[in-house]
């Protein structure tokens, strides 16, 4: 059926005509996008100036209006219907039943609505009070009835926006930040809101607006094309969901995927991104204008008093020949920053005798100067650089190679100068492998930033460590790289070392120094991932730390780029205990590195609570355990600012026997409480007292409400001990009165053995969704093995848990390879069942 048929369906038949042709035109495969969106709104209008003109037949001075997206001809399949009924204010009672003609079946429909009936002085007022009243009008549209009445309010709207912007744009500007601040960005989060987040559609609009303000305009080159992308994944997402929404959730992205035939979730939220970037970029630069010109604006009558008061003067000063001094227009200020690059207004750009096309290092200069100086790269200098500059040789001259690392070690700044750049193409250009990572997701809640954005954040947070470091240029560009392999199939560690060492040598770095940044993004995770998930007193994880960093030089650099990769991921990933872990693994692989080996694991002393607790639980046979809230940084750390919160430790000592670990996991989640980190080992007590003891030293928080009492917790460890205790009752009980509630679906578990881990026990990682009561089945799924634990260090990362087990045989000896993989896959089984 043709566009015209279904809209002579839509007059004939009333409102159900109109719902089965809006019904046919929703359902055509062979329309989408724009052309959809403008034949909906054009269906729309033929079925409103139709009930218009049975219900205004007779009635003058009245005219029906579209507003907002509707009045620019955008309707998604679930927006809502903007409607302004202006009137002349002459029959009021005839206005009022026209607007019950017109909304009443609207609403039969189900369709929502935003409506108003006003006289054009009514909507001019409230324009000047409402912001977003007056946005909206800057798009009305006529629909039907008195055409002059609605052009009229159409030119008055625009000339008081136009004469009112230097008091409303600022206005506007604080809307959008407003947002922002509640919305986050667009470009950045795993479900963003298309319409509200920095970024999305209301933030187009808001350009727009600008625009008509004829006092700035934004960079217009793909911002339709951006536009439009996010109104196509709108419109899938109406569809697929079936709801007025604009929020893109986890379980939505597929099916939205799906409906614009993208190959998967990704690709689609990739392309959200990138639309997003260039909104936010376009923004950035408007608003930068507008305050340009503002400003300008401001100053502007005080130099026209100074300009009067100096040419009479001038008047008055005439030199010999009759001329006056001085005269003409003072040229703006222009300040030298580096070779070809000035501050000007507030702006970096390039100075008048630069030549980009004879100077291919220019780009990273100006980026170098702007970043230090703190300033914004000018639009037109960053295009004028994307038009004209040569490609840099290969390998890089030195010149370029230290602007690269001046650019990366400027701090916060670098973010915004690397993203004008980025928005002209000019990085992928310099690094041509930044394309893979460039607006690419991160399906992990631990992280806040695409890959990309991740990348420069650890660039800026490694910028504060490098006086920590004797090498700080490799310390920035390994930030920049260290996980550029992400955009490859694969361990990202793996493929980021053969790109790393690509790029490195590229920018010109000598054979030493592209193996040692190979060898940092190589080995990025592997100081928080040891130090969280294997037992430091074991030395054959020390020495395999050793042997994979192989210098001191690189240890430190290796250190730095972990705290600045965890501190650049999100607050989940970083904390005061995962940097002393880290710090006494890297003082132990110090050690080794410079010659001396490692202590035996059973010589570790214990403190001097940790062996009082130890002695009184040999003593009476039965369990010990202190509680301590802990928000003082852990030894060895100097206290910055207000203490960290870091929960409540647990110590515990229990004489060994069989089920100590699922007895404390279970008990503490019968308390409701939450283990964020866990370590258990067994203590050798001193020479004269026998028996052996196991140290679990915890920290844990509650789930809500206060903490249960030391001695209650000590109470039901004795009876789950002893077994007079139900613990999987209890919890299966809890389970089954308060169910958990649908959320997004988790990847299955993980469980893997590490052979080469330790000599002294066989390590079993577990990779999980966390959960109440989850360390609890581990235990006893490892106890039902008849393996024995000889330490455990349990890491909650975000919703996801990574837990490491030293296990051994009934006699202490390391289990065989098979029985080991079997322990593992059963282990596995236990917990997707």
């Amino acid at each position: 059926m043709t566009g015209t048929d279904m809209r002579k369906e839509a007059e004939d038949s009333g409102p159900s005509g109109y719902a089965a042709a809006r019904l046919r035109l929703l359902t055509e495969e062979a329309r989408s996008g724009p052309p959809r969106r403008a034949a909906l709104a054009e269906l729309t209008d033929d079925w409103l100036t139709g009930l218009f003109a049975a219900g205004a037949e007779g009635l003058r001075g009245v005219s029906l209006v579209a507003v907002g997206g509707y009045g620019r001809g955008e309707l998604s399949p679930r927006s809502d219907l903007d409607l302004l009924l202006l009137h002349d204010g002459g029959d009021p009672k005839a206005v009022a039943a026209l607007a019950d003609r017109l909304w009443y079946p609207v609403w039969d429909l189900g369709l929502d609505l935003d409506h108003s009936v006003r006289t054009p002085a009514e909507a001019r007022r409230t324009a000047g009070e409402d912001l977003k009243v007056q946005l909206g009008l800057l798009d009305a549209r006529h629909l039907a009835g008195d055409l002059g009445l609605t052009a009229s309010l159409r030119t008055t709207v625009l000339a008081d926006w136009r004469n009112q912007a230097p008091k409303r744009l600022p206005e506007l500007q604080e809307l959008c930040a407003e947002r922002a601040e509640r919305q986050g960005e667009l470009q950045y989060l795993l479900e963003p809101d298309l319409k509200e987040a920095r970024g999305g559609l209301r933030d187009a609009t808001a350009l727009r607006a600008v625009a008509a303000s004829w006092l700035a305009d934004a960079p217009r080159e793909g911002l339709a094309d951006a536009r439009r992308r996010l109104l196509d994944v709108r419109d899938a997402l109406h569809l697929a969901t079936g709801r007025a929404t604009d929020r893109l959730a986890l379980q939505e992205q597929d099916q939205v995927a799906a409906e614009l035939g993208l190959l998967d979730a990704d690709t689609l939220l990739r392309q959200v991104y990138e639309a997003a970037r260039l909104v936010s970029y376009a923004s950035d630069v408007t608003w930068r204008e507008v305050g340009r010109v503002l400003r300008s604006r401001a100053v502007r009558p005080r130099l026209r008093k100074l300009a009067r008061e100096r040419s009479d003067f001038l008047r008055r000063a005439v030199v010999g020949d009759g001329r006056a001094l001085g005269g003409g227009k003072p040229a703006t200020e222009r300040s030298p920053l580096a070779e070809g690059v000035v501050e000007q207004d507030g702006e970096v750009v390039l100075a008048r005798a630069a030549r980009p096309e004879r100077d291919p290092v220019l780009p990273l200069r100006a980026a170098a100067a702007a970043a230090q100086a703190g300033l914004p790269l000018s639009l037109h200098a960053v295009r004028r650089l994307a038009a004209t500059v040569r490609p840099l040789p290969t390998p890089w001259p030195a010149e370029a190679r230290e602007q690269l690392v001046t650019l990366l070690g400027s701090g916060r700044p670098t973010v915004e100068v690397w993203e004008a750049l980025e928005a002209e193409g000019l990085i992928t250009r310099l690094l041509p492998d930044w394309e893979r990572v460039r607006c690419r997701p991160q399906r992990n809640a631990v992280h806040l930033w695409t890959v990309d954005r991740h990348l420069i954040e650890t660039a800026v947070r490694a910028s504060e460590f490098t006086r920590r470091v004797s090498r700080p240029d490799l310390l920035l560009v390994a930030a920049l790289l260290h996980d550029i392999g992400k955009g490859w199939p694969g361990d990202h560690s793996v493929a980021g070392e053969i790109i790393a060492k690509d790029v490195a040598a590229r920018i010109g770095f000598d054979h030493h120094d592209v193996t040692v940044v190979a060898t940092l993004v190589r080995h990025h995770l592997l100081l928080v991932e040891t130090a969280t998930r294997r037992d430091l007193e074991d030395p054959a994880t020390v020495r395999a730390v050793a042997e994979a960093v192989g210098s001191p030089g690189t240890l430190e650099l290796l250190h730095a780029l972990t705290e600045a990769d965890a501190l650049a991921t999100g607050p989940a990933a970083w904390s005061s205990w995962r940097g002393s872990l880290v710090a006494d693994l890297v003082t132990r692989v110090s050690a080794v590195l410079a010659g001396n080996l490692p202590d035996d694991p059973e010589e570790a002393a214990p403190t001097a609570e940790q062996e009082r607790l130890a002695l009184e639980a040999a003593a009476t046979g039965s369990p010990v355990l202190a509680l301590r809230a802990q928000t003082e940084p852990p030894a060895g750390e100097e206290p910055s600012g207000d203490p960290e919160p870091l929960g409540v430790e647990l110590l515990i000592a229990v004489p060994d026997q069989p089920g100590v670990l699922p007895a404390v996991a279970g008990v503490l989640a019968v308390h409701r409480l939450t283990v964020r980190t866990a370590e258990l080992r067994s203590l050798r007590l001193p020479d004269g007292v026998d028996g052996s003891v196991l140290l679990l030293d915890w920290r844990v928080a509650a789930e809500y409400g206060s903490l249960p009492q030391a001695a209650r917790l000590r109470a039901d460890l004795v009876r789950a001990l002893d077994g007079s205790l139900d613990i999987a009752a209890r919890l299966a009980e809890r389970d089954a009165a308060y169910p958990r509630r649908r959320g997004v679906v988790a990847p299955p578990p993980r469980v893997s053995v590490h052979p080469a881990a330790s000599r002294l026990a066989t390590v079993i990682e577990v990779r999980s969704q966390d959960a109440p009561g989850l360390l609890f089945r581990i235990g006893r799924a490892l106890e039902d093995a008849t393996v024995r634990v000889r330490s455990a260090h349990v890491s909650t990362l975000g919703a996801n848990a990574v837990d490491a087990f030293y296990v051994t045989g009934p006699e202490g000896a390391p289990l065989p390879g098979d029985e080991a993989e079997a322990v593992a896959r059963k282990l596995e089984e236990t917990l997707r069942g």
